[in-house]
């Protein structure tokens, strides 16, 4: 069995041309437009839904940093409003954004613990833009694809 951890996947490309049964998945997944991104954990079935949305997204292993980053700046209620410690405080047993994010890393806490949070954080495009083809995998000198722990890297360009 392997170890639990939690991915950050980001949608890097459009729907033009897409099969429906992609689309669908990202449906799911709740990556409806670019630069939209999700934290899920690495299930089997979420793994299985990662190679079939492979050409569209890139995803890897986000740290408790960066998921307190992206949380404190694009974490958002309904009704657009930000998430803050005060919220975090009244919703759950954390002090701070920083604390529910690292409970969220280590599976202590989910982000739904927080009622009316939205699942997903709409980013910025990456500053400096993106260095490589958006149709090429990761490995191989593109962007899409399994990156692993740089995907951090990449988020902290987008929040």
């Amino acid at each position: 069995m392997q170890e639990k951890k939690r991915l950050a996947i980001i949608r890097l490309r459009g729907s033009v041309g897409i099969r429906e049964e992609v689309e669908d998945t990202l449906k799911i997944l709740r990556l409806h437009k670019v630069h939209h991104a999700v934290i899920i954990d690495n299930s089997p079935s979420y793994l299985g839904m990662l190679q079939k949305v492979k050409d569209y997204v890139t995803w890897g292993e986000i740290n408790a940093e960066t998921l307190a980053a992206m949380i404190k700046k694009r974490g958002r209620l309904v009704g657009d409003k930000k998430l803050t410690d005060e919220i975090v405080q009244k919703y759950t047993q954390y002090k701070t954004i920083e604390e529910f994010a690292k409970a969220i890393i280590e599976f202590k806490a989910e982000l739904s613990d927080i009622p009316k949070l939205k699942p997903v954080f709409r980013l910025h495009p990456p500053k400096g833009g993106l260095k490589r083809s958006k149709k090429r995998p990761y490995s191989d000198e593109g962007e899409l694809g399994y990156r692993g722990e740089t995907i951090n890297d990449l988020l902290k360009k987008m929040i």
